[in-house]
């Protein structure tokens, strides 16, 4: 049998092909974006995108979660899995139909709204197609990944230098490259042929409803603690410094990358060993590594924020000053994927609810916290309120979660972790004489701490594989 950590090694590999390159890739038109927009123009886009973000898992009832979920537990048909997904999501956006005159009330956003409402179904039926086909078919899941973001390259091209079509440009250029990317998995997956309306039953219905609707305000609230800031900033400084803010927060997207591959990898593995009894050291030493990684990759975002700005806005003066906003933007999104891995929990128990809770928490102390830093602040305010309510995030599920799986962790050398981030941080942002120099101790003492535990997991993977060969 193989090992659940070379199939996880494996998963992640597979994951990164797609999830990676894709992503690295979109992250490389920065530049591109930051030469065809204005900081007005990319802060608009921006918050429509962002937005789109919200009301994708709300119009499908976030379904899609539910439908990755089921599609891996044996006991539920394929056709009735899919077909769900699909009769939520049209029922789902004729309601959201009904919003149009609210829709367009929203000063910021309202011309775009037909664009909006575009995005949003699109997206809804990218992100059920994408989970049904990752729960079945990874390697074709990935595959995808790369194929999406080739589109969403040509369609920028096409629509910003060519048609210079500016935000409707690029709103439609992920229109395009989402529509591409259905078409793709319903011709090669055949997923036409997992629909079936008779196999929309109660039994099946239900519990996926009732594991979905609880993630609804739960992405509702994550939206919430993730993005509130921008429209704080944008209506209390302006569209300018938004602009600027969501440039700086390119650079822990790196970070988020990273995890998201890993995560997407973590989770089928955590489903599938679920009746291990052996699962909570298996937690435990998958977060151990996982911390330590996302630990040195901050260190070293903050140690190189100057340069990655100015490398991301191709030394444009309006966009450069989002370096300072970069070290607590780095910290804040590292404990978001803390926070995530320890979501994995919820779904292999199935626990939305508690996933919900946690989430409203952390909306609630980042809305307050906005409230209070950005006019205090300024931006780097708003970058706290957002790093404040992910530790208040994670405070609580690691609490909630050992009762569910019995984890160990270890507190010290996370406290001393975020003790020398914050050091770090106030280094650079500060720029105290010898930043660099102090900056690149810092992050020497970070990779010290955190080797160990990256070398103990990679030689438990070598060390399995070496008593199977």
């Amino acid at each position: 049998m193989e090992s659940k950590y070379k199939k996880l090694f494996s998963n992640t590999i597979i994951f990164s092909i797609g999830t990676f390159s894709s992503k690295v890739l979109v992250f490389l038109l920065v530049p591109f974006y930051t030469h065809f927009l204005t900081d007005a123009e990319y802060g608009t886009v921006d918050l429509i995108t962002q937005t789109a973000n919200l009301l994708i898992p709300l119009v499908s009832m976030g379904i899609a979660s539910a439908v990755l979920r089921f599609g891996l537990d044996k006991a539920y048909h394929k056709k009735a899995i899919f077909t769900t997904g699909v009769s939520a999501i049209l029922v789902g956006f004729t309601v959201f139909l009904f919003f149009i005159p609210l829709m367009l009330k929203i000063k910021i956003i309202n011309e775009y709204t037909l664009l909006l409402y575009i995005y949003v179904f699109v997206g809804c039926f990218r992100l059920l197609c994408t989970d049904f086909v990752r729960a079945l078919y990874a390697r074709l899941y990935a595959f995808d990944g790369v194929l999406c973001t080739v589109m969403v390259i040509l369609f920028n091209i096409l629509f910003l230098m060519v048609f210079h079509l500016g935000i409707v440009g690029y709103v439609l250029a992920t229109i395009c490259s989402d529509l591409c990317s259905v078409v793709f998995l319903v011709s090669i997956a055949s997923l036409h042929r997992f629909i079936d309306f008779s196999r929309v039953k109660a039994k099946v219905l239900i519990p996926m409803l009732r594991y979905a609707l609880p993630l609804i305000p739960a992405n509702i609230f994550w939206w919430i603690t993730h993005v509130s800031d921008r429209y704080m900033v944008t209506y209390m400084i302006g569209e300018s410094a938004n602009g600027m803010y969501a440039l700086a927060y390119k650079i822990p997207t790196m970070i988020s990358i990273v995890s998201t591959i890993f995560i997407e990898a973590w989770q089928l593995s955590a489903v599938v060993e679920k009746n291990d009894p052996k699962l909570a050291k298996f937690f435990t030493d998958v977060f151990s590594s996982f911390q330590s990684f996302m630990f040195l990759c901050s260190s070293g975002c903050i140690l190189l924020c100057k340069v990655l700005i100015y490398l991301l806005s191709m030394g444009k003066p309006s966009f450069y000053i989002a370096w300072k906003y970069v070290p607590i933007l780095v910290m804040a999104t590292c404990f978001s994927c803390f926070v995530t891995f320890m979501g994995s929990v919820y779904v292999v128990e199935k626990k939305s609810v508690t996933s919900f809770l946690t989430t409203f928490l952390g909306a609630v102390s980042n809305v307050l916290m906005n409230l209070w830093l950005v006019p205090l602040l300024g931006v780097n305010g708003a970058a706290l309120a957002t790093m404040f309510s992910y530790i208040i995030v994670y405070t609580v599920r690691v609490s909630s979660t050992k009762r569910l799986i019995p984890m160990r962790f270890q507190a010290g050398k996370t406290f001393l972790n975020v003790l020398l981030l914050g050091g770090q941080s106030a280094v650079m942002i500060f720029e105290i004489p010898f930043c660099y120099l102090i900056s690149s101790l810092i992050f020497l003492a970070v990779t010290i701490i955190n080797l160990r535990g990256l070398f103990h997991t990679v030689f438990h993977i070598l060390r399995k594989r070496k008593r199977r060969a």
